[in-house]
């Protein structure tokens, strides 16, 4: 074996990125040891996190803050999910601890970094709730987890770099269009084995001179530039990790779902295009294509979609009269495409006779409230995949509560036996009890 053959190597070992912990009594995990166990029996589990982007309409989104338990009357603009409310949870006074910027838009939701935390730097993210998943849940499916999002290119109240970000704190660019999403998962390639093949490995070959010339010249920079370099390092292991997976999965076909979506129309927009991306997202867990995904629903183009007068971020503004209005409708519109997903969800039976629902985690919500404000983000839990007991409206006496608890509770309760995330403290208790 040559030197650089040995370096390659030892460097491809060192940059390792997640590792999953094991069951330590110490740190609480035996409780969640049963929902992790790989028995061959048992379905996947799922997770599905959607960002509104701007915040609800507070008062009718959420329930009044003393009407807690199971027995809460459900907002007026949530009835559409009335009929799954024993599997869904509401939860108040939750927020990122880090979160000083009202118009990142969907940046920090799944993270919960501080984007401040180093000396010097504006901007700096860790990563997202969704990738810690797909760490552990994405090894077995063609794709290791699939990010949805819309034209608009951004969210909240300014443009939102990305909603899922990777263990190196870098955006995960999402797709763009339903049409783009499904000639992902169902249009074979037109090129053939052996010329997918070949592009492969010229690829891996470019990889290969670049990372000889970035080490060249490593030990001859600056501090500051030589850090640039490790980034860059871990940059290249990323796309050697994605093209190392495309070669596995190159010659095995595509899966067709039971129910093949149509291929979806160019100008498809606004409430018909998240109903359709649930749709391919919902083939897509047919056959085990992705188990992870998350999804940046636009803006705009929702709101064009039932033909309101005014712009998404002129709503969030909202006090009374027209902006309200619009406000309410998009939120209860939210919850019938919603509803409608759920309804598919249960009605997707799993080999064992439980239905994809209850086997799946999907947490709807954002990281504003109302305007532009960090407080009590919006949060909803839906489904069966994390050991939750589902049906009630929690309301956390800490008004700054920590989000991430509950974004620990669902990598815990799914199996995934991290110590923390972001800036939890532990997981949110309620959730697996009764």
């Amino acid at each position: 074996m040559s030197h650089s053959q040995n370096s390659r190597r030892v460097f491809l070992r060192s940059g390792s990125g997640l590792v999953a912990l094991p069951f330590l009594e110490s740190f609480g995990f035996r409780r969640f040891a049963s929902a992790s166990e790989n028995k061959t029996s048992s379905p996947a589990k799922r997770m599905v996190f959607i960002s509104m982007g701007f915040g609800p309409t507070m008062d009718s989104w959420f329930p009044a803050q003393d009407d807690v338990g199971y027995n809460y009357k459900i907002p007026k603009v949530l009835k559409p999910l009335e009929k799954h409310k024993d599997g869904l949870t509401l939860i108040q006074n939750t927020m990122h601890k880090f979160s000083k910027d009202g118009h990142s838009g969907s940046t920090f939701w799944l993270t919960g970094a501080n984007r401040y935390a180093i000396a010097g730097q504006s901007f700096h993210n860790t990563i997202s709730v969704d990738q810690v998943a797909a760490e552990v849940m994405g090894k077995a499916t063609r794709y290791t987890s699939m990010q949805f999002d819309s034209s608009e290119g951004g969210d909240g109240h300014g443009p939102g770099l990305s909603l899922s970000w990777d263990a190196a704190g870098r955006p995960i660019a999402g797709i763009k269009t339903p049409l783009a999403a499904y000639n992902k998962l169902f249009s074979e390639s037109n090129m053939s084995l052996e010329e997918r093949e070949l592009m492969l490995k010229n690829q891996q070959s470019v990889l290969d001179t670049v990372l000889v010339d970035a080490k060249s010249v490593k030990g001859k920079v600056s501090k500051a530039d030589s850090n640039k370099i490790d980034e860059y390092f871990d940059s290249i292991r990323g796309i050697e990790t994605r093209l190392s997976k495309e070669k596995k999965w190159m010659n095995i076909p595509k899966k067709q779902p039971k129910n093949p979506v149509a291929v979806p129309n160019t100008s498809i927009l606004g409430k018909d295009a998240i109903a359709l991306n649930y749709d391919i997202m919902l083939a897509a867990m047919q056959v085990d294509a992705s188990r992870v995904f998350s999804y940046r629903l636009p803006a705009d183009a929702l709101l064009q979609s039932f033909n309101a007068p005014i712009s998404a971020h002129n709503m969030s503004h909202y006090t009374y009269g027209e902006r309200r209005d619009v406000s309410e409708e998009r939120d209860r519109l939210n919850a019938s495409l919603i509803s409608k997903f759920v309804d598919k969800m249960k009605a997707t039976k799993e080999s064992d006779g439980s239905s994809l629902f209850d086997n799946m985690t999907l947490a709807f919500g954002g990281n504003l409230s109302k305007t532009h404000s960090l407080h009590n983000c919006p949060t909803l839990v839906m489904g069966g995949g994390s050991g939750f007991k589902h049906g009630r409206h929690l309301c956390m006496e800490n008004p700054k509560y920590p989000l991430c608890n509950v974004w620990l509770s669902i990598l815990r309760g799914s199996g995934i036996n991290v110590k923390s995330h972001g800036d939890s403290t532990g997981v949110l208790e309620e959730l697996f009890t009764s």
